[in-house]
């Protein structure tokens, strides 16, 4: 699906008298074109509303035009490819999140990596998951769980929202410093994944926080841990995977933008600044605040720190919990 995002007041583009004058050629600022921002996953996501969210500000503070579209599958790597394949003009931006620094390790031979190919920008957000149970599995905290997995290696299902996707991710990570073993099982839909955590078909799952507040305040799910540092408004009564045992467990999903590598050190600057400028509205904080998501900003050096330590930790992790690809 694909928006355009207008600024919502009619402006001039470059100086009319600079262009009018004979024999000189005057460098148009950026952007004078409209600027793509191609998400790697599906309309509604949090990649997809949080991109429309900072390009509806951009367009209303900088009076830039924009558009928004989704290109998902093959573990993001659709989405990558179409921007490796751009110009490095600044007029093509990707949407990144923590699943695009697993597919180095998944995808060894692929065309493109998330390290290469792409400059960053900034990081936009970050979010944790809480991890839910079936009502019907007989636990009532993490540690619970982990001895009720460790009587029955093997025996119980955990779920996510499809292959290589943080649900997915941070399972596997549970696992291994658990010390269990439990069968994964990826949901293209992920409304089926909670329907059939709820009736119990599969016995827990780690899921972002809004699409559960309310069935965990109905009774329908149960919160053991939210993988935060530290307790979650939203979920005040939850303990932390801290305060649970299993401290090395804190993951926090991310969001940012990146341009094709190469991209003018300028464009990049302006970028920065002027998302920096949308993540500190008090409109954008409460929008966030509804996905249970919160800004972060900073600078591009920060965010390309913070990939490079996501992509070693990922490697680890497969290696040691052997994910291969289905």
């Amino acid at each position: 699906m694909s928006t355009i995002y207008l600024p919502r007041r009619t402006f001039l583009l470059g100086s009319l008298a600079g262009l009018l004058l004979p024999g000189k050629v005057v460098a148009q600022p950026y952007p004078t074109n409209l600027i793509r921002i191609v998400v790697p996953t599906g309309a509604g996501t949090p990649p997809d509303i949080i991109s429309r969210m900072v390009a509806d500000g951009l367009a209303a503070n900088e009076g830039w035009r924009l558009v928004v579209e989704d290109r998902p599958g093959a573990l993001q790597t659709i989405a990558m490819n179409d921007v490796a394949g751009r110009p490095a003009d600044g007029y093509t931006l990707l949407t990144m999140s923590l699943p695009m620094t697993v597919t180095p390790s998944l995808l060894p031979k692929a065309e493109v990596r998330p390290d290469v190919d792409f400059d960053p920008v900034i990081k936009i957000s970050k979010s944790y998951t809480v991890l839910v149970t079936t009502p019907s599995l007989p636990v009532g905290s993490l540690s619970d769980l982990v001895a009720l997995l460790k009587s029955k290696p093997g025996k119980l299902n955990f779920s996510s929202a499809g292959f290589g996707t943080p649900s997915h991710l941070i399972g596997e990570m549970f696992a291994l410093q658990a010390g269990v073993h439990a069968t994964h099982v990826p949901y293209q839909q992920f409304s089926q994944a909670i329907t059939d955590l709820i009736s119990g078909n599969v016995q827990y799952m780690f899921v972002t926080t809004l699409p559960v507040i309310d069935l965990i305040a109905t009774g329908k799910l149960r919160a053991l841990a939210v993988t935060a540092p530290t307790r979650i408004a939203a979920l005040g009564d939850v303990p932390t995977v801290i305060e649970a045992g299993l401290p090395d467990l804190v993951t926090a999903d991310w969001i940012g933008f990146a341009a094709k590598r190469g991209t003018a050190a300028e464009i990049k600057s302006q970028l920065n600044k002027a998302i920096n400028k949308v993540l500190v509205e008090p409109k954008i904080h409460a929008s966030l605040d509804k996905i249970g998501a919160v800004a972060v900003g900073g600078t591009a050096a920060e965010f390309g720190e913070g990939i490079q330590t996501d992509i070693a930790h990922w490697a680890k992790v497969v290696k040691d919990a052997d994910i291969r690809l289905p």
